[in-house]
């Protein structure tokens, strides 16, 4: 994590009002949170719509902040403190990052996209951790704070950094990358999500086509060669940076293709730019392309075929995104961290080839943000979800309905039941899951339905070797 004196902080940040005898103090880290921060870390105040950081000031000094930086327009506290006035205390920590970054002898790698790009980061950290000091943001802080923080929290020896950025308008990726200084630029596909903010699928790949402006001039540039829409738009553009491509058509560099897909994982060809073979104990088809952008980074980066296999089989990943829980006597496929067509799609096709489970029971729960189509879109799933391949649908929340009403089409009517809220979810799940199932749980975020996860973890007992 960032170690610098005080004094270097204010250059840092452009601030000024730093007393001289608070000057020499070293700071070990920044939080933005007063209830979490460690000793002698620096405390950066942020001001939002329903919170103003600056209001707990004395809670951060009882936990051991040791200095903080001060919004100029904020009364200032009378106390003996070390205090560094700024303009804006969201800029200053965003300048604390790019001038502590420009410091490191650091290769960064930013990831954005729709779909994928928590997953992504998770394969490339592990792999190439295989061969360098290797640091990944955290969770999920891909935003204007989270990916800054991430930056502040590398060691002067980290070697490689693996940085998320999302985003829900334009803009914003465009400041993220001008802070994070990329070596490496990679856009993993182009989704529904953020439809809301920024209407067509078109604006969404502009605004994650933002990363490039910061990409270094000798870097590189890795998309999903088969996304259409980014095929579209990257023809048009000149771009000086080397690019590399990757999916299952032949016009790849990186041409992959599927094999086994079970419940231990997927295995998958590399069949250019060398034939080689995989195992990844990830669910899904589409984890196959996000490991295949992991391999194209780490041959960039020298890493041999023996070592990027070790990483792909050690994957840590990020939780509530296509991971298997295991309750009594049946299993729970934990997807409810996000939730937009094109991953719901993927979250069903995994539970279709989930083949050694005797009954498959599908929660959906409403797709938000995805702007004036959003009932269509939930239709559309409703529509191309196949009644073959699961035995009951179940949806919550006033979109999902959506998904219902179009499904019924094609299921019997017992089949689909739609819930109101989670307890009345639970309930209805409770009556009719066997033993040797397996659920998927799907929505977006402001659902919480890792809830009803725990809740039938906890509740449900079922015997576990029962022949249905």
């Amino acid at each position: 994590m960032i170690k610098r004196k005080l004094k270097d902080i204010e250059l840092m940040v452009k601030g000024l009002g730093l007393k001289r005898e608070y000057e020499d103090i070293y700071i070990e880290g920044v939080s933005t949170d007063s209830r979490t921060i460690g000793k002698g870390q620096l405390f950066i105040p942020l001001i939002g719509e329903n919170f103003n950081g600056h209001s707990f000031i004395e809670q951060a000094i009882k936990k051991g902040a040791i200095a903080s930086l001060w919004d100029k327009s904020q009364p200032i506290p009378e106390l003996d403190f070390p205090f560094i006035l700024v303009e804006d205390t969201l800029i200053a920590l965003q300048q604390l990052a790019k001038e502590y970054r420009e410091q490191l002898n650091v290769k960064v790698i930013g990831i954005t996209g729709s779909n994928g790009k928590t997953t992504t980061k998770d394969i490339i950290a592990s792999i190439l951790s295989t061969k360098y000091k290797t640091k990944k943001t955290k969770g999920n802080y891909n935003n204007l704070i989270g990916a800054p923080l991430t930056l502040l929290e590398l060691d002067e020896d980290t070697e490689v950094s693996v940085v998320e950025m999302g985003t829900d308008k334009f803009g914003e990726i465009s400041v993220l990358t001008s802070i994070a200084k990329p070596d490496v630029a990679i856009i993993t596909n182009i989704g529904e999500a953020h439809l809301e903010d920024l209407k067509t699928p078109e604006n969404i790949a502009k605004a994650k086509l933002e990363i490039l402006e910061g990409l270094s001039k000798d870097g590189l540039f890795i998309y999903w060669g088969d996304d259409p829409i980014l095929k579209k738009i990257i023809k048009d553009m000149v771009i000086e940076q080397k690019i590399t491509t990757y999916g299952i058509e032949e016009p790849n560099d990186y041409q992959c293709e599927l094999g086994l897909v079970d419940e231990n994982g997927i295995s998958f060809k590399l069949k250019k730019p060398d034939e080689e073979d995989f195992f990844l104990p990830m669910l899904g088809k589409h984890n196959m392309y996000n490991a295949t952008a992991a391999i194209a980074v780490a041959r960039y980066f020298d890493i041999p075929f023996n070592l990027i296999r070790e990483g792909l089989y050690h994957v840590e990943k990020t939780g509530m995104r296509n991971e298997l829980v295991y309750a009594e006597g049946f299993t729970i496929l934990n997807d409810s961290y996000k939730s937009n067509p094109s991953s719901v799609l993927a979250a069903l096709d995994t539970l279709y080839h989930m083949d050694q489970y005797s009954q498959k029971i599908a929660v959906l729960g409403d797709m938000l943000g995805l702007g004036e189509d959003e009932i269509a879109m939930h239709e559309d799933i409703g529509k191309k979800i196949d009644p073959e391949k699961i035995d009951y649908l179940f949806t919550i929340g006033p979109f999902a309905e959506y998904i219902a009403k179009t499904a019924k089409i094609k299921f019997e009517k017992d089949r689909i039941i739609s819930c109101v809220n989670k307890s009345q979810l639970i309930k209805r799940l409770k009556k009719v899951i066997k033993p040797k199932s397996i659920i998927l749980v799907k929505a977006s975020r402001p659902l919480e339905l890792e809830e009803v996860v725990d809740k039938l973890k906890e509740e449900v007992i079922l015997p576990k070797n029962q022949v249905i």
